[in-house]
């Protein structure tokens, strides 16, 4: 069997278009190259539709929706021009990570018009309209809205699954994101509540054959990559593509973990043989 390729289906934020990540995106790509990286993804996160939708670091800095609204549009005219100067050396593919809250889908819908990426990556960081991973602080407050830990989890994969219905991503991003702020979120993913709606999540994953996003920048915030082991399992179980995802924030970023969390793919059985995410057609 030959050697597997280093890829990256969810990766490459960078400083110069995403608030809280590092360095221009040209450094990271170089990067990607250096790292021996055959392809990748570069998948800036969506804008926010409005001003109330920014995070509390772009607030900060005075950062208004319609500058990010024009970073946005100015991102994906870089990352054509670098896949295009690049092309000799590595396949890139430009996309974007969504956002998911009330009123988002018809954002997405309107970026993919307007913007034509060639794939996205479904992700969900708001619970009941409150950020769940920026930090412990809002994540109680979207934990004590939800009415407990377990509520906060069910809301979280029912936020998912609209998002995979409505959107059909070609990659569903770091799938258990929800427990990034939870010691204990071994049990709590076990909770017969919880796990029903896992269990539906890859269910509908595995219907619509989309990528799951093997997303080693887990082990930089909680004991694991994501997904956790037991959801891994379960998704193998399916049959459901699994692609590494590095989700670089910067050229420190790029490749860090992928070794570690690709021995463990190894380990489960997995072939390690990399699909690539199906690209829209425009």
């Amino acid at each position: 069997m030959p050697a597997p390729q280093r890829v990256s289906v969810h990766g490459g934020h960078s400083g110069q278009f995403c608030h809280h990540a590092k360095d221009n995106l040209e450094a990271i790509v170089n990067a990607y190259i250096d790292a021996g990286f055959a392809w990748a993804g570069l998948t800036e996160h969506m804008p926010p539709m409005d001003d109330a939708w920014r995070y509390p670091d772009e607030a900060a800095s005075g950062l208004s929706a319609t500058t990010l609204q024009q970073r946005f549009a100015a991102y994906f005219d870089e990352c054509r021009r670098l896949r295009d100067k690049y092309r000799d050396r590595i396949e890139l593919f430009c996309a974007f990570e969504t956002e998911t809250y009330p009123g988002s889908t018809a954002v997405v819908r309107e970026l993919l018009r307007a913007t034509q990426p060639d794939y996205i990556v479904g992700s969900v960081h708001h619970v009941g309209g409150i950020g769940i991973d920026y930090d412990r602080e809002l994540y109680a407050q979207a934990r004590a809205q939800a009415g407990g830990l377990a509520q906060l989890y069910c809301a979280y994969f029912d936020a998912q699954y609209a998002m995979l219905l409505e959107l059909e991503p070609a990659v569903v991003g770091h799938f258990d994101l929800i427990r990034i702020f939870d010691q204990d979120y071994h049990n709590t993913l076990r909770h017969p509540e919880v796990w029903a709606r896992i269990e539906r999540n890859l269910d509908c994953i595995a219907h619509h054959d989309l990528i799951l996003d093997f997303n080693v920048r887990g082990f930089d915030k909680t004991a694991e990559q994501y997904p956790s082991r037991p959801v891994l399992e379960a998704a193998l179980a399916r049959q459901i593509s699994i692609v590494p995802g590095d989700d670089s924030h910067g050229v420190a970023s790029v490749a860090r973990n992928y070794d570690k969390g690709v021995a463990l793919l190894a380990e489960l059985g997995h072939n390690r043989q990399w699909r690539r995410p199906r690209l829209y057609q425009w």
